[in-house]
This record gives C-alpha cells, sequence and structure tokens, in this order.
C-alpha cells in the first residue's frame, strides 16, 4: 500500500537490489517508472567504477528517484563512497552494521539510508542510527535469509519495538501479491518489498536473470523452496532458501559440512558485470543471461512465495498489479467491515 512520497516515489512498493547482477538499470527504471522504487545492487568487490557505471545508466532510462544496494559482509567502502559521491536518492544496506556515523555520512551527501534487518534487536539499533526505513525480512524469504522468524511474528513484533521512532517500515518475505501487500499493511508496515530474496522482481521481463531461473521461479509450487547452508559457502557462509531443483536434490547429500565449492567441478560460466568466471557445482552464483552449461544444476533463490508467481510478467504491471489489486481488497472485502466513515475513505487512498 502506499506511502505517499515515501523516499520520493509515489508507492512504497521496493525492488531491492537483486544480487550479484540481476537488478540492472533496466529493471531498476521500470520499478521507478511506475510509481515504485528500484534498487541497483552494488558488486561484493570493491568497483566504484561500476556502481557508477550503473547509477549513470539508470539516470539515462529514468528520471525517478532509486536507490543501490550494499551487502555489508563485504567490503563495500569504495562502493558507498561512490554512491554518496554520485548522490543517489537511498542507499539499501544489509548483513551487517551502519551505525550512527555512516548513516549521518549519508545524510550529509543527501542519501537515505534503507536497512534491511531480520530481528527486533537489528531494528532498534538501525532505528537508534537514524536510517530513515526499515525492511523487516521474514524467514519466508528467498535468497541470503538474516531472520529466524516468520514475517506474520517478526513484523508487528518490529512495529510494537518501534513505536515512538519515526521511521517507515516495509515488509519483506514471501510478498508476491496485492493479498500480501495487505496483509503485510494489517500488521503495520507501510509498504512492502519484492525482489532482491523474494523473488518476484526477477520472474520480470526486464530482470538480468537466465531464462531458465525465470521459468524454475514460474513452474515451482510453494513446496519447492529449502532453508539451506549448501552454496557459496567458500565465500559467504550464510543460510538461504533455494529452489530445490532435481540437480538440487541430487547433490545436496554430496557435500560435506565443512565442504565448499572450492575444488568442485566446473559446471558453467558467467560474466558477473564486466568479469568471466567459471562456475563451479555449489557456488552462491544465481544464473544470470550470459550464464551458460548446466544451468539447471545452479543455485536458484527463491522465497516461499513462488507458489503465486504463474508469469513473467513487465516490472510495471507488478506494481500496478500491487496497488490496484490492494484497492480492491480494502473496498470490496475489508470495507464491508467497516462503517462508512472518513477512516473507511482515509483507507482507500492510502494506495
Amino acid at each position: 500500500m502506499v506511502y505517499q512520497g515515501f523516499l520520493g516515489a509515489q508507492h512504497a512498493i521496493l525492488q531491492a537490489p537483486l544480487g550479484p547482477d540481476l537488478s540492472g538499470p533496466a529493471l531498476v527504471a521500470a520499478v521507478s517508472n511506475a510509481g515504485g522504487f528500484g534498487f541497483l545492487r552494488a558488486p561484493d568487490q570493491p568497483r566504484p567504477d561500476i556502481v557508477r557505471q550503473l547509477i549513470q545508466s539508470t539516470r539515462e532510462l529514468t528520471e525517478r528517484p532509486f536507490g543501490i544496494g550494499v551487502v555489508l559482509h563485504f567490503d563495500q567502502d569504495e562502493n558507498i563512497r561512490m554512491a554518496l559521491e554520485e548522490k543517489v536518492t537511498a542507499l539499501w544496506v544489509f548483513w551487517g552494521d551502519f551505525p550512527e556515523e555512516k548513516v549521518d555520512e549519508c545524510h550529509k551527501c543527501g542519501v537515505k539510508v534503507v536497512h534491511q534487518i531480520g530481528s527486533v534487536e537489528e531494528a532498534i539499533k538501525a532505528a537508534q542510527a537514524g536510517v530513515d526505513a526499515i525492511v523487516v525480512q521474514g524467514i519466508e524469504a528467498g535468497g541470503h535469509v538474516i531472520s529466524q522468524v516468520g514475517l506474520l511474528v517478526l513484523l508487528p513484533a518490529v512495529v510494537d519495538a518501534l513505536r515512538g521512532y519515526n521511521v517507515p517500515i516495509i515488509a519483506a518475505g514471501g510478498i508476491v501479491d496485492a493479498r500480501g501487500y495487505v496483509a503485510a499493511l494489517s500488521l503495520g508496515a507501510q509498504g512492502v518489498c519484492l525482489g532482491t530474496r523474494y523473488r518476484k522482481f526477477v520472474a520480470t521481463v526486464e530482470s538480468c536473470a537466465h531464462p531458465l531461473y525465470k521459468r524454475k521461479i514460474v513452474d515451482a509450487r510453494e513446496s519447492d523452496t529449502e532453508y539451506t547452508n549448501l552454496y557459496g559457502r567458500g565465500r559467504w557462509r550464510a543460510p538461504h532458501r533455494v529452489i530445490r531443483t532435481t540437480s538440487h536434490e541430487l547433490w545436496k547429500g554430496e557435500l560435506p559440512p565443512d565442504g565448499t565449492e572450492v575444488g568442485q567441478p566446473i559446471i558453467g560460466h558467467t560474466t558477473i558485470y564486466d568479469v568471466e568466471e567459471d562456475v563451479p557445482r555449489f557456488s552462491g552464483k544465481v544464473p544470470n543471461f550470459s550464464t551458460a552449461g548446466d544451468v539447471e544444476s545452479m543455485v536458484m533463490y527463491a522465497s516461499i512465495g513462488v507458489g503465486l508467481i504463474h508469469e513473467i510478467l513487465p516490472a510495471a504491471s507488478i506494481v500496478k498489479g500491487l496497488v490496484e489489486g490492494a484497492q480492491t481488497i480494502i473496498q470490496q472485502q475489508l470495507g464491508r467491515f467497516l462503517d462508512p466513515s472518513p477512516c473507511r475513505e482515509g483507507l482507500t487512498t492510502m494506495v
């Protein structure tokens, strides 16, 4: 639903950074042009040249606000410096601390800060640091998942804990349609996030994901994901949710608990930004449009919500569908429980 003026966007519908390079300028611009808020994803290595290129290329496609996301587990100082130099509207940070002095530095450059968290404790720390929005990620989310709690419980717990802080709260994890959108609002969120670990924006026309990856998302059922730590251990030992493909089921028992992708057979090749890379079995590299080889055997991050995704759509139609669908639910379904009043009118104008 929509928090008017959220980060300068028409709707508080966020397309989070799809990593490492799935949310390119075309997808981000499409989301922002449709009234949502799109986020690029910075490389996991210090590549300020790539950060500048991504931002400038996106500005050629949209005049609307957008941002860029960084994973704080990696060395991001140079990438953040470039984002501030380019004065993007917002910086998305995840998986690490971003203290008050860092937030202040962003604010001095005119850049807002969005912090994705997975616990009440993290949310309080982010709010105390002065961030401009908090994304609450439930364990239902796809990709790397920092939370250990379901969104149905975590979201209202964060809302209660942050009473008194003037910070918008955005819900993430398994939300793919207007029903999830309205449900998140009823739990106290001011908006929703789809994309990075939640996969809805992966399955779009503009996404840089490999066509097979998009098709696997569309074909997957709600029971076809698994929360695991199988992939990419040599680079980042973090739990994640993936599609249980045939290859995943075949090979998941072949890697010992202390094993990594290092030394595993090479099953394909990919270009991430401008770097050609091998893809070993159990790599954490998701297949993008350049990937060749045994794509079926590569990791495909996805949330529990994949069972509700049935087609590949333009990003703009997803934003439009969320807004219009939420309005319909409020007016036709929830509206019958409300007396005609200014309160009801207020609800219908939020989206």
